[in-house]
């Protein structure tokens, strides 16, 4: 826990040592807030509730991260290969499933800390009367799951490129692909409902509605085992190349 502990520090002194933490969580709370401020005035002229409010800038701020997240996973293993550290890394006396986990939980407390600057919005939503806080806690328990996914995705294709650009256009081409697959089931049939599975939002709708499926929670904690176990393959399978 100690190593992966050192990795997570390293990396999150990266991210804050140069401008693309604070570019990241500048531009993702000015956009979430221009999308609040939306919502608000809309709500406000139809009548609408906190918890419609809230519900709808979920499912937006989701969508935002789908752009971000690559951004921020990108350089975690490219710019390793590219500066060549990366054969210091897996030399010392850490294990590969170490840098793995403390890389990927740098870029976690990074989005967390993105979202924790999002916590002003429904406080401001009270004018419009009781905000149930079941919504926000499966809101923002769904943003945090669908987001692991992303970025255990992402530090995926970082772990198998050299270039940054390279990791983050194909890991936002996959991503922009697990999103929009659900739209292809729409005939039926055994293919259509697998895709359907597939689909990010498919999982996402419930939480952003204030409804815990156990369904939902074993899809994205899957989804992420299995990118973070192919990363940790990546990397192990890069010491015989």
């Amino acid at each position: 826990m100690r190593n992966i502990l050192a990795v997570c520090t390293k990396e999150l002194y990266t991210y804050f040592v140069s401008p693309i933490a604070y570019f990241v969580c500048f531009v993702f709370t000015a956009i979430s807030g221009f999308l609040f401020s939306i919502l608000l005035i809309s709500a406000s002229n139809v009548g609408g509730t906190g918890g419609y409010v809230m519900e709808t800038l979920f499912g937006n701020m989701a969508i935002v991260l789908l752009f971000f997240t690559p951004v921020l996973t990108m350089k975690l293993f490219a710019e390793e290969r590219k500066s060549g550290t990366i054969e210091l890394l897996l030399t010392s006396p850490i294990t590969d499933g170490q840098v793995v986990l403390g890389k990927f939980f740098a870029s976690c407390t990074l989005v967390l800390i993105m979202l924790g600057l999002t916590l002003l919005f429904p406080l401001l939503t009270q004018r419009f009367g009781y905000l149930d806080s079941g919504l926000l806690m499966s809101g923002y328990l769904g943003i945090i799951l669908i987001s692991s996914s992303f970025l255990s995705l992402g530090l995926l294709m970082s772990s198998m490129c050299k270039n940054q650009l390279v990791a983050a256009l194909t890991s936002f081409g996959i991503l922009i692909t697990l999103w929009v697959i659900g739209s292809l089931s729409a005939r039926g049939g055994p293919i259509a409902k697998f895709l359907s599975y597939l689909s990010l939002p498919e999982h996402y709708r419930d939480f952003s509605r204030g409804i815990i499926l156990l369904k939902d929670v074993i899809y994205y904690v899957s989804f992420t085992c299995v990118c973070l176990f192919a990363t940790f393959k990546s990397i192990e399978s890069s010491k015989w190349r």
